[in-house]
């Protein structure tokens, strides 16, 4: 199922861009996919959050990372953490913002994945115990993919003291031993395949992130 790419002038910029809500930067950017998509989980569902298709877009990047170092200021981080691959791009642009909003150095670093479903800081960053740190990450939906950094973080030797999220799409409680603040929610259904509406009009099944999507 091609997605047309939208129209570069069509992005919101200025204020339109500061005052956009997070769905309508999705929308613009044509990340907010309508179709029949099969989801990690097994489920399946008629939208898709594509973040790649706004991280592509400097512009959009820098504005999340803004939102993203506004909500994360007060804690006065000095190490920014985010899990490979969208975590890394937002990591470095919140750290950057954070960095000039502040006066000062912060580091934005990334978690990477190891064997078991777990990550590490692997690269020699030095981490104190002292270090103020702030997770960020792209969409929250089980926690599963911010709660492998903060491990990582604690095997380093710190205490994660927030994290931020552009989306929040969860649908229950989640747990990371830090508050989490979402910049927006969007909601997405989902069903298993034997409720799934589009298996019952036959439409193609899509698996997101494959060379058919």
């Amino acid at each position: 199922m091609p997605v047309a790419a939208p129209r570069i002038d069509s992005l919101p910029r200025g204020a339109a861009l500061a005052g956009a809500s997070i769905e309508e930067l999705f929308a613009a950017a044509g990340a907010l996919r309508h179709g029949h998509f099969l989801l990690k989980s097994g489920r399946h569902s008629d939208r898709y959050l594509e973040k790649f298709a706004v991280l592509q877009y400097p512009a959009l990047g820098v504005e999340i990372g803004r939102r993203l170092a506004a909500t994360l200021i007060d804690r006065d981080p000095t190490l920014v953490v985010g899990p490979t691959t969208g975590g890394a791009l937002l990591a470095f642009e919140t750290a950057r913002q954070l960095e000039a909003s502040l006066g000062r150095t912060v580091r934005g670093v990334f978690a990477e994945p190891m064997e078991r479903g777990t990550r590490a800081l692997r690269r020699g960053w030095p981490i104190s115990p002292a270090e103020r740190v702030v997770l960020v990450d792209d969409i929250l939906t089980t926690g599963a993919s911010l709660a492998e950094p903060v491990n990582a973080v604690r095997t380093a030797g710190a205490s994660p003291l927030a994290a931020a999220v552009i989306v929040d799409r969860s649908t229950g409680p989640v747990e990371l031993g830090c508050p989490i603040t979402a910049l927006g929610r969007i909601e997405i259904g989902s069903w298993d395949a034997a409720e799934c509406p589009g298996c019952r009009r036959g439409e193609p099944l899509v698996k997101p992130g494959s060379s058919v999507s």
